[in-house]
């Protein structure tokens, strides 16, 4: 199967990774993001959010990392003067094919990448989804004993993550959501190219966390 083509996006860096299908509140008051929320409210197009690898995300100059998610804007208050508050969701995996210039705002043209088979011999399996899930139950366990606070219900902790409805590679994203773990960590998360390396992702990230937890509660 070819690949998609490559579309045009305005493009949105943040110090920040984000996965699918997760809210993305945005308070807009550079003049080029106002800019690109104009042209995005007006045409009701997306635009692609990406982690910047080094740099601000106020001025430009930054670097930026080539693999993000589509944004919609769901809801937005124009408050006058290039100033909006803005309710977005995530949406699909992209990545940048090449970067275009920041002008009027930043853009590029990027391809929509949904997960890569993998290795067909070795699916990601209930059991192995069950046990990343106990993982993380067993670290928030831990944190809440800790503070002697009563730990919610798996359901709650670990959210969509548990549908049956959703792939291995959707609940991997759902419950790398729901885990304080650092830009880093996430970001390999999202551009992890099958459900399996997402797997292997998952579990180092939250080995990670782990020992952090265990060094502060030392």
């Amino acid at each position: 199967m070819s690949a998609p083509k490559p579309v045009e996006l305005p493009m949105f860096p943040l110090e920040s990774a984000l996965l699918p299908n997760q809210e993305l509140p945005l308070r807009i008051f550079e003049p080029r993001y106002g800019a690109l929320v104009r042209h995005c409210i007006n045409r009701g197009d997306p635009f692609g959010v990406v982690l910047i690898s080094r740099g601000r995300e106020v001025g430009g100059g930054d670097a930026r990392c080539d693999v993000g998610t589509l944004a919609r804007i769901n809801e937005h208050i124009d408050h006058g003067s290039g100033l909006y508050t803005l309710r977005c969701r995530t949406g699909e995996r992209i990545r940048v094919c090449d970067w275009l210039t920041d002008d009027p705002y930043p853009r590029a043209n990027v391809q929509i990448w949904p997960d890569e088979p993998g290795d067909p011999s070795k699916p990601v399996t209930e059991s192995q989804l069950a046990e990343v899930g106990d993982r993380v139950m067993a670290l928030f366990a831990r944190i809440a004993t800790a503070h002697e606070m009563r730990l919610p219900s798996r359901e709650e902790v670990l959210g969509d993550y548990q549908s049956a409805a959703l792939d291995a590679g959707k609940r991997l994203y759902a419950l790398a959501s729901r885990i304080p773990i650092g830009s880093a960590d996430r970001y390999a998360v999202l551009s992890a190219p099958s459900a399996a390396d997402r797997l292997a992702a998952l579990r180092e990230a939250v080995d990670s966390l782990a020992a952090v937890v265990e060094f502060q509660l030392s």
